[in-house]
């Protein structure tokens, strides 16, 4: 197992993940002492995930129909959206 303080993770945080997605933990420390450890997820975990995130009220699950959304048509609005950014960006310029 790999350590490393919060300032090193912070610094190189892209070399330790690559780390971690090889199957590796990382182990983070705080002045020396151990305050986390990234591990890599457990293979098919992704519905005991989704599951506790819908138990903590954190995630609602959806209806089904979303493709219906696809093949609406479009929006008619009263301006175009390139103009309304650009007046909303005005002032920035």
């Amino acid at each position: 197992m790999t350590t490393a303080s919060i300032s090193e993770l912070k610094a190189n945080l892209s070399r330790y993940l690559r780390e971690v997605r090889r199957g590796n933990e990382v182990e983070v420390l705080d002045r020396g002492a151990p305050v986390a450890r990234l591990v890599p997820p457990a293979a098919g975990d992704d519905e005991g995930v989704r599951t506790r995130l819908i138990g903590a009220g954190l995630l609602r699950p959806g209806k089904g129909g979303a493709a219906a959304l696809l093949d609406a048509e479009p929006l008619a609005l009263p301006v175009r959206l390139s103009e309304s950014l650009a007046d909303d960006r005005a002032d920035r310029l």
